[in-house]
């Protein structure tokens, strides 16, 4: 059984069946950032990666069966597992990015070549990005429509159980050691912060389901948008790890009753972004608009780019936000929104440059939300009318933290820092820039 963005026990559809097979099991994780189009992680993603394969191993050990890691491409390190331990079955759950589906299919050709079996399973989304489709058979572009016809279909299975007990392979194949792989840093270790905010693992993410949903669900669509009022799930990071599976979080949050329909929406929208990565496996390249291919990008400033990066812009709430993310690893969704629409269309920084910067600093970054959601900010994604959407910082401050509550705790009034950018002067020259595409 081949482990990737699916580190739990629980509704493991691969590890399900595999139990069901009544077979030894050997569970294999490969670190593979060397195949082709295969993006290496970032810092703040190792970081947790390391933490979600050591519960995963501990998890693992309870039931009986050893972790298995394995370093490279992963097509080689498959197949050679498979081979030296006469392994006549292989199993795993779906990826939908381009590269990573590549990988997967020339291992299901290589695998029937060899006499082996190769199931694969949806373990990671609700909806298979190819059943969601309009009536005309073209892809989903706004994402309303798109939610409603997910929902309007049959409902996502009920979650497995996790297995009782595992039979292990005789002899284990060999394991690397995690530490070897150096994931955590060192020179310095900045990831102090991280270990304040987070538990890692599938325990923790099932705890922080629970807790969500009996403190912060009954008031989580009306107090979503405010940051400093601590009601979102937090569960971005073991989605994204698959320490939790999405059907779990939809299963239980309808179970428990009251009205999840706002932040079930939210996992709607993850499911977009993935349908989104399906259709432009490019999508962190390019953007999903082609019209936005020619915009004219200024000569990069530098200066302003790391301001923004620092949390030094003179501008509160955009360095409040940035100073949690450098600190947590994560930021709050508005402000998230506010400090990518501050890059993109005031500073007139390349949103790549942005979504790169998430892609490292974030515990949640992955392939397809971080693109999807940075394109959406900028304008050139999805949406029917987007440019013009371009948030006010000193607007957002006001309605959503009138008392700087949000921007005093992550320091983000700086005595004697001025605004690096004029928010109205640069607006303008956006939406002007934007009328000559």
């Amino acid at each position: 059984m081949w482990l990737r963005d699916d580190l739990r026990v629980t509704d493991h559809p691969a590890l399900h069946h595999a139990v069901e097979r009544g077979e030894p099991v050997v569970c294999l994780y490969v670190l593979d950032e060397v195949s082709e189009g295969i993006r290496p992680l970032g810092g703040a993603a190792k970081w947790w990666l390391h933490h979600s394969l050591t519960s995963l191993a501990a998890n693992l050990a309870d039931l009986g069966a050893p972790l298995t890691l394995r370093r490279g491409p992963a097509q080689e390190v498959v197949s050679d597992v498979v081979r030296t331990t006469g392994a006549d079955t292989l199993l795993w759950n779906r990826r939908y990015g381009g590269p990573e589906r590549a990988v997967d299919a020339a291992l299901k050709e290589w695998a029937g070549e060899n006499g082996v079996e190769a199931h694969s399973y949806a373990g990671s989304l609700l909806f298979e990005p190819w059943t969601i489709t309009t009536q005309s058979g073209n892809p989903f572009r706004v994402f309303t429509p798109f939610w409603r016809a997910c929902t309007s279909g049959p409902p996502p299975r009920k979650p497995y159980p996790a297995p009782s007990a595992l039979t292990p392979a005789e002899p284990a194949p060999d394991s690397e050691n995690l530490a070897d792989w150096h994931l955590l840093p060192t020179h310095p270790d900045w990831s102090g912060g991280l270990a304040q905010t987070w538990a890692v693992g599938e325990q923790a993410a099932h705890e922080r389901l629970e807790d969500f949903l009996e403190e912060s669900l009954p008031t989580y669509t009306k107090d979503r948008d405010y940051p400093a009022k601590p009601v979102t799930s937090r569960l971005s990071p073991h989605l994204r790890w698959g320490e939790i599976s999405p059907y779990t979080v939809w299963h239980t949050a309808l179970h428990r009753g009251g009205n999840p329909g706002k932040f079930l929406t939210e996992l709607g929208w993850r499911e977009f972004s993935w349908y989104n990565l399906y259709i432009h496996p490019d999508m962190a390249q390019r953007p999903i608009n082609p019209k936005y291919e020619r915009f004219p990008w200024p000569e990069l400033d530098e200066d302003a780019l790391v301001a923004w990066q620092r949390g030094r812009t003179g501008i509160p709430l955009v360095d409040a936000g940035m100073h949690e993310l450098w600190e947590t690893g994560t930021m709050q969704n508005r402000v998230r929104m506010v400090v990518a629409s501050l890059l993109a269309k005031n500073l007139l920084i390349d949103w790549r440059l942005g979504e790169q910067w998430f892609w490292d600093t974030l515990v949640d970054a992955d392939a397809a939300n971080n693109p999807h959601n940075w394109q959406w900010v900028a304008g050139c994604g999805t949406d029917a009318a987007p440019y013009f959407r371009i948030f006010n910082p000193e607007t957002q401050q006001k309605r959503f933290d009138p008392d700087f509550v949000y921007v005093d705790r992550w320091n983000g009034r700086q005595e004697g820092v001025e605004p690096i950018v004029d928010l109205k002067e640069s607006r303008a020259h956006a939406l002007d820039l934007n009328s000559q595409l």
